[in-house]
């Protein structure tokens, strides 16, 4: 996935806070709370969005339909590694999909269905891939910071973000989500474009617009659908992406976990298993500062016994995997 970058202004800059706040949010509350024209709101979104630089996703929240969900890491040979990156981008069940260092790693997350499925990937697929020379999957335990929620994009006040807030769902007991075909075609579309409108998701369903609304509100109150903004960390100026695979303490691992949250560099952490049992998604405006957060922010976490660092050099993928029947496969290159 080529990075996009944009200049941005205020009202650009706005915007991208409020759809992060409420992906479905009108642009007219939003022109309301900016202070400018719904048309000048609606054409500024489209301008990010017709440039690639910005779009808004419907993500599944695989945790309350039961799935697990696993940080993979892989050693590739240089030849072969943007080439599986690809093929594990285009699988229904993968997200955040980066080529690291030197090109020859490939980190990614993949949530799945059952332990059938977790294991045609992990012991039968990946290992037959000839040009992947170690895999390492850590299953991820309990996130303390998400990317919806990263302070990179925020912008507006506290009263700008009080009245874009969507409302919160009616308190009652939740019941198992199952979802059916017309809720995979609905979510398969919003996977590529979270702000389609009722109409072309009702045609896509041969559903009612009414249905149509009423089965979205069902999903997200229940916190099955969520929206994401899916935009490179770059076009928000900070281009210095890294992966930290960190060994902690036990004693202190929920403790450092929950304090990497509060950084601000920090747009994704989580406790996982394995020998590397903290994993985070760290965003710098230089490598200076990303030194500087090393040697500084974290080096002061007294947990800590080791930290890799792992740069991002390409985005594949981020929000917004596609959710269908069956997975997809991995290509292997040829020899």
């Amino acid at each position: 996935m080529e990075t996009v970058t944009l200049p941005l202004d205020d009202i650009d800059r706005g915007l991208i806070h409020a759809l992060h706040i409420d992906g479905r949010v009108p642009f007219r509350t939003v022109a309301e709370v900016l202070g400018v024209s719904e048309n000048t709101v609606a054409r500024r979104y489209h301008r990010m969005r017709s440039a690639g630089a910005l779009r808004v996703v419907g993500v599944v929240n695989g945790v309350v339909l039961g799935h697990t969900s696993w940080a993979l890491r892989l050693q590739c040979t240089p030849d072969a590694a943007g080439a599986l990156a690809a093929a594990l981008a285009a699988r229904p069940d993968t997200s955040f999909v980066h080529l690291l260092s030197g090109g020859t790693e490939i980190s990614c997350n993949v949530q799945t269905p059952s332990a059938a499925e977790r294991d045609a990937l992990l012991l039968h697929k990946l290992p037959r891939t000839g040009r992947i020379t170690a895999v390492s999957a850590h299953l991820l335990l309990r996130a303390t910071a998400l990317p919806g929620d990263w302070s990179g994009a925020a912008r507006l006040s506290a009263e700008q973000v009080a009245r874009l807030r969507p409302a919160a769902p009616a308190a009652t007991p939740r019941a198992p989500v199952e979802l059916g075909p017309q809720d995979r075609l609905m979510l398969d579309l919003l996977a590529h474009d979270g702000r389609a409108g009722y109409r072309e998701l009702a045609a896509a369903t041969g559903s009612a617009d009414s249905t149509v609304k009423r089965r979205l509100d069902t999903l997200r109150g229940s916190g099955t659908l969520t929206y994401a903004v899916d935009i490179s960390p770059v076009t928000l100026g900070f281009p210095t992406e890294a992966r930290l695979w960190m060994s902690v303490r036990p004693s202190g691992l929920a403790a450092v976990a929950q304090a990497m949250a509060g950084h601000p560099e920090v747009s994704f952490a989580a406790l996982t298993t394995g020998p590397s049992n903290l994993v985070a998604a760290v965003n710098c405006r230089s490598s200076d500062d990303l030194c500087r957060y090393l040697t500084e922010r974290v080096a002061a976490l007294d947990a800590v016994r080791s930290v890799e660092t792992a740069p991002v050099i390409r985005t594949l993928k981020r929000s917004g995997s596609a959710v269908g029947a069956g997975a997809g496969r991995v290509v292997v290159p040829p020899r």
